[in-house]
């Protein structure tokens, strides 16, 4: 009898904790779907406004400026999204935001770029760029892809394309490094705060032993 009421007294410790189990699983497949839809969402946005955008300025100059102000955006949005995967509870799932969001910016601000110096400058390419073709040209020079189907022929244009290398070089090398340092951190505030509320949580156990007799 001892021993049956026992297994029932295990079995009913047990189940509390089930639900709570399933409830984590459940609430880490949500946040998991949650970060993929945002990422997908934000490459989307992005690339949609560079295709709805007007892009009538024919100046160089304020290509330039644009190119400019579109790398400080980067750097400035990059810095947000590190503070953002340090407070995150879900730090690796926000890393994989940041990285979409900061990539997919990245080149279409140089896809950008580049149609509007081809619209400032005829000849600064191999041929007419259309949105996809400067788009597809930024793609394939970050990837190191190179088909040389697309080149720059002006040396404002190859001066361009060496920007987006060395920048694509610092995003793939330093960005990654700071990103990963960021998750680190993230899981370490989270590792703190999971154990600073266990401790509150087995806190009222002594005054209840203390009371017992």
């Amino acid at each position: 009898m001892s021993d049956a009421r026992a297994a029932r007294t295990d079995r009913t410790g047990s189940e509390p904790g089930e639900p709570r189990r399933h409830r984590r699983l459940r609430g880490g497949r949500w946040a998991a779907f949650a970060a993929l839809a945002r990422a997908v969402l934000i490459a989307v946005g992005l690339v949609a406004g560079y295709y709805l955008l007007p892009f009538d300025d024919r100046g160089t100059a304020r290509t330039t400026a644009l190119l400019v102000c579109g790398l400080v955006a980067v750097l400035l949005v990059f810095s947000w999204e590190v503070r953002s995967i340090v407070r995150s509870t879900h730090p690796r799932l926000k890393a994989v935001e940041a990285l979409a969001a900061t990539l997919v910016l990245f080149l279409v601000l140089f896809a950008s770029a580049y149609y509007l110096l081809e619209r400032s400058a005829r000849g600064s390419f191999s041929e007419p760029l259309t949105r996809t073709d400067a788009l597809y040209f930024a793609l394939t020079t970050f990837s190191t892809v190179g088909f040389g189907d697309i080149t720059a022929r002006s040396q404002t244009g190859r001066l361009l394309t060496m920007v987006q290398m060395a920048g694509g070089l610092l995003l793939v090398g330093v960005a990654a490094r700071v990103l990963a340092g960021a998750v680190q951190a993230g899981l370490r505030r989270k590792g703190r705060e999971s154990s600073t509320q266990s401790r509150s949580g087995t806190d009222p156990g002594p005054p209840d032993q203390e009371a017992g007799p």
